[in-house]
């Protein structure tokens, strides 16, 4: 297994392959994400926060425009160079660091947020809840979160997995519900307190060639398959928007949710 791969079950993938696609086209948590996490007192300028597997920095970027002195961390370098760069873009300073959400490396008691954004569920979660408390001051949080797209009966984003579905049969992430009962389970084990999870519904707007963007960089497509077969995937993902879903750009229904615990 490379540095940088991920498996769950029979799927490997390796999001440094897709860097470029996961750079231009996978939308980062919303504004209104932060927003919700600064109405809870959650996040406020001045805060040490760390962001384990932090891609292409969506969250660390959102945190540090906001006034935080943040690390991202992962284990794909060309995910974080692609970070770097969106972040000279932004005008945000975000310290990269290559080591394991289990493994950090860094020192005890050192941070006051922990954030992991659509990255848990790739995780040791065990050890990766042990190593967020290791790392943050008592009281400090940990902050898990996700922000899918919704599948529903005939709409396009049930359309684009089964799609996956059929040019990669190892993926078995379809059907989603945006929701994670078990990452509050997860903190507790790990000793976190006062969990709380909250959740709410927005449209992304996506170009067909912005969303066929984003499928490519996605562990079902192009962070899994060899580059002919996300050719093919990607002719028949263009055909199928231009015939069924002519809209464009479409508002793509998603939901953000979020775990959140205090470390004692």
């Amino acid at each position: 297994m490379s540095s940088a791969e991920v498996r769950i079950k029979e799927l490997r993938a390796d999001f440094g392959k897709t860097a470029s696609d996961y750079g231009r086209h996978r939308a980062g948590f919303p504004d209104e994400f932060f927003e919700r996490l600064k109405a809870l007192g959650i996040l406020s300028a001045g805060m040490r926060a760390l962001d384990l597997g932090t891609g292409t920095g969506t969250i660390a970027r959102g945190l540090a425009t906001r006034g935080c002195e943040v690390t991202g961390l992962d284990r794909s370098a060309p995910l974080m160079e692609q970070a770097a760069e969106l972040d000279r873009g932004a005008g945000a300073v975000v310290k990269y660091v290559n080591a394991a959400a289990e493994e950090t490396g860094l020192a005890a008691a050192e941070f006051d947020l922990v954030t992991a954004g659509q990255c848990w569920h790739w995780f040791d979660r065990p050890r990766a809840a042990a190593e967020a408390r290791r790392v943050l001051k008592p009281g400090g949080r940990l902050a898990i979160a996700h922000f899918d797209w919704i599948p529903l009966p005939g709409n396009m984003a049930e359309a684009t997995e089964k799609l996956i579905e059929k040019h990669n049969p190892k993926w078995k992430f379809g059907g989603g519900l945006g929701i994670y009962p078990v990452w509050p389970r997860d903190m507790a084990v790990a000793g976190f307190v006062n969990i709380e999870t909250l959740s709410f519904d927005l449209d992304a707007i996506y170009t067909h060639e912005a969303w066929r963007g984003r499928i490519r960089a996605s562990a079902g497509v192009g962070a899994s398959l060899v580059p002919q077969r996300v050719a093919a995937f990607d002719d028949e993902l263009r055909a199928m928007l231009a015939e069924r879903y002519p809209e464009d750009p479409m508002r793509v229904m998603h939901r953000v949710f979020a775990a959140i615990g205090v470390a004692p």
